[in-house]
């Protein structure tokens, strides 16, 4: 700091530096610089007209000796908890725009900044500085800005990357020794847990991920503690991701761009991860437009990145930036990371949210988005929608299928309401039925391999599935359809789709077997019971893809009725089966050592006792 003696200033002075009019921006989140920032709120005569720039401030208006007033205008990319009240006063206003379009603002001159106020580190013996834990759009502004002003803190991280600085390239340094801001996501939250468990679930061994803002995404890295050779490309890094550093879950060693990098432009969190970033050339930080780049991110293979909501209509439009009216949140880089994440190979953009308000008095699921809820994801952009009521997968189908997609993942009190909309709207048909009422029981799937290496997958039936029903109906031979309906039928009507897989899960229930990704599966089979309550015995039935029989596919899926009835205290199943079919009373006879046929003309009644 000596060999710079001449630039520097205390906060005192860099307030005064702003003058009537001035454009001034203010560093990122918890690399706010909060010394030089009270520092201007204090000045006894403010200058008029002056404008404060600003993404994330993190805290800096709230719970800090500013407390929560402003004598400036502001203009927020952003709209934070201590920004929303300067909103609602009056006295801030939201920009909404793609982060990676702010650089090109500054470039063009559309938007001219005076003064640029950032948190650095401290110079290094060839005077460079870092921008540390935050690069993101800081790093723009500090090349375009007229007057650069850098709080020189020891406290800052240096990172690696583009985060470099020289002081040559400051105008004034203000010394600080101040602890940095924190921030954690701290609570017990059982509905954020569950939402977070779906998430993980789709998330498989070599993803790269990103990771938003939002108590429920950061949630769903505690579940990943398992996986294996994840990767990050993100715009943001929280304290999520240090235990999976630190037990090698994420090691970047899968990655196609930056292979063993995790990839980011700015951090929030507590001294647990500044400690992980400092000097770890692990990490490379960039700015935001490299980052979230959508070209970029269209390179990395298996991609997920997940985003979190406030609101989501029944054709797929999403609102991510306000709710009822308040603007809260931001545009940010969510567009670009769906955008860049759908077109990645094996890509997965997830859009998540609670199914209701905190009070539970409000569907998020909607069957129009409310007035003064701005569509932030347009329907055909929206992939994976995930609720703490199941997944629902959106993209290339039809209104029909969204509907009955979503209208299964909100919360039951919801779903009569939704269907009946959507009725009414012209989304769904007319004789469509709500039966099921829980959640998607994602802990009941089965993954299995049968005879000759063939990989399937067994999961509860939702009524989303008719559809993908009547695909496989007309797969079947004539013969199959004959031994299955008794009957030489041509089609399967859309109630009796429905009675195949719209069921209620407790006394009725249906499996299916896909084989696929969860985003383009194929059903290959399917079986279902129906429980008579006075005998507590259940009637089942199936059907088996041509191309799956005789690879123990049918004992799969009666195993896996078998174990769902035993679990809910089933006495036994009963079939009618034609006495020509040979393979199903095997099938039937295998079920259980207590089997009873009672032979009627060309059918048999098969009991089986468990």
């Amino acid at each position: 700091m000596q060999r710079y003696s001449e630039k520097v200033i205390t906060a005192e002075q860099a307030a005064r530096l702003v003058k009537p009019g001035h454009n001034i921006f203010v560093g990122t989140a918890c690399a706010t610089p909060r010394t030089i920032l009270a520092a201007l709120e204090q000045l006894p005569k403010p200058p008029p007209d002056v404008c404060i720039y600003h993404f994330l401030t993190t805290g800096a208006y709230e719970g800090h000796r500013l407390g929560t007033k402003t004598q400036y205008y502001h203009r927020a990319f952003f709209v934070g908890t201590d920004i929303k009240p300067f909103i609602q006063a009056g006295s801030a206003d939201y920009v909404p725009i793609r982060l990676t379009e702010v650089p090109r603002l500054l470039k063009n001159r559309r938007l001219n900044i005076d003064i640029a106020f950032a948190q650095v580190s401290t110079p290094d013996t060839n005077g460079y500085v870092s921008l540390g834990i935050s690069v993101d759009i800081t790093m723009a502004m500090l090349r375009h800005a007229k007057t650069v002003v850098a709080e020189i803190n020891p406290n800052m991280p240096r990172t690696h990357g583009d985060t470099f600085v020289h002081t040559s390239d400051l105008t004034y340094l203000v010394p600080v020794d101040a602890p940095l801001q924190t921030y954690t996501h701290s609570f017990d939250d059982k509905l954020a847990s569950q939402i977070a468990k779906y998430i993980a679930g789709v998330i498989e061994d070599g993803s790269t991920l990103q990771i938003g803002l939002g108590r429920i995404p950061n949630e769903a890295l505690k579940y990943l503690g398992d996986r294996q050779d994840l990767g990050i490309h993100s715009d943001l890094i929280t304290n999520g991701i240090v235990n999976l550093v630190q037990n090698g879950v994420i090691t970047g060693a899968a990655k196609t761009i930056y292979p063993k990098k995790i990839v980011t432009s700015y951090c929030i969190g507590d001294d647990a991860l500044y400690r992980l970033v400092d000097n770890n050339p692990l990490f490379h930080f960039l700015p935001i437009e490299e980052v979230c780049n959508p070209v970029v991110i269209a390179a990395n293979h298996k991609m997920v990145s997940v985003t979190q909501a406030f609101a989501v209509d029944l054709t797929g439009q999403t609102s991510i930036d306000q709710f009822n009216g308040e603007f809260y949140g931001g545009v940010s880089t969510q567009l670009d990371f769906i955008r860049g994440t759908s077109r990645a190979p094996d890509g997965k953009p997830i859009i998540c949210m609670a199914s209701t308000t905190d009070d539970g008095e409000t569907s998020r699921i909607r069957p129009l988005l409310s007035a003064g809820e701005g569509v932030g994801i347009t329907r055909a952009d929206v992939h994976y929608v995930i609720t703490e009521y199941g997944i629902a997968y959106l993209f290339g189908k039809s209104i029909q299928e969204r509907t009955l997609a979503l209208a299964e993942i909100a919360h039951p009190k919801f779903r009569p309401w939704l269907i009946e909309e959507g009725k009414r709207l012209g989304y769904v048909a007319a004789k469509q039925r709500v039966v099921h009422v829980g959640h998607y029981q994602i802990e009941e799937e089965r993954s299995l391999t049968l005879k000759g290496g063939r990989m399937a997958l067994i999961r509860p039936a939702r009524a989303s599935d008719a559809r993908a029903l009547q695909n496989l109906f007309h797969r079947l031979t004539p013969e199959d359809v004959y031994t299955r309906f008794f009957s030489r039928l041509r089609s399967l009507s859309f109630e009796d789709a429905q009675n195949l897989c719209n069921v209620d899960h407790v006394s009725d229930m249906a499996f299916v077997a896909v084989i696929g990704p969860r985003e383009h599966e194929t059903i290959v089979g399917s079986s279902c019971y129906f429980i008579d309550q006075a005998s507590n015995v259940a009637e089942t039935a199936f059907i088996i893809d041509p191309n799956w029989q005789s690879v123990g596919l049918g004992g799969a899926l009666q195993n896996r009725m078998k174990e769902y009835a035993l679990a809910r205290g089933l006495r036994g199943f009963v079939a009618e089966i034609l006495a020509s079919n040979d393979k199903m009373l095997r099938l039937a006879k295998s079920a259980s050592s207590n089997v009873r046929i009672e032979r009627e003309e060309d059918t048999c009644r098969v009991t089986m006792l468990f």
